[in-house]
């Protein structure tokens, strides 16, 4: 899988959970995260949205929009949302079109077989549209959030 750092970062347009649709472009001049996952209401798919919910006022002081993406549909992510609190954008890519330029897509080892599907992994996409840091495999979902908050807060 292609490292994107240093990249400009793959351009989007998706529906989100709060009724919009949202596009790379709305995003400049702001640094962004976005975590992609596999499922709504799995174990680890919650322990991470949990993660970034709980983090999320720090985020916020630093002026970092998170953006949560999967496969699910506006209504799984409604109902993820509603149990869960989750004070942010999740974007439906039904059809994996942006997980797959952002390498989130593929090849992946589940259980011990090769399968195709979502890879849990994050991007942090700077003010100037380019990928500051890529996650390409996150193995802890529930210290992730954690991770990268840390990394933004380094500079």
């Amino acid at each position: 899988m292609a490292i994107l750092e240093g990249q400009p970062a793959p351009p989007f347009t998706l529906s989100g959970s709060d009724g919009k649709t949202h596009s790379l472009a709305d995003f400049r001049g702001r640094t962004l995260v976005i975590y992609f996952y596999p499922r709504d209401n799995t174990p680890g798919c919650t322990k991470e949205a949990c993660g970034f919910r709980d983090l999320h006022g720090d985020f916020g002081k630093l002026g970092v929009t998170i953006l949560g993406v999967s496969r699910d549909s506006l209504g799984s992510h409604d109902k993820f949302i509603a149990q869960f609190g989750l004070p942010f954008v999740l974007l439906s890519d039904p059809e994996g079109q942006m997980m797959t330029a952002y390498g989130a897509f593929g090849e992946k080892m589940m259980y011990g077989k090769k399968v195709t599907g979502v890879i849990r992994s994050t991007v942090i996409v700077g003010p100037d549209g380019q990928v500051l840091k890529h996650w390409p495999k996150v193995a802890k979902a529930e210290a992730h959030p954690q991770e990268v908050l840390d990394f933004l807060r380094r500079g």
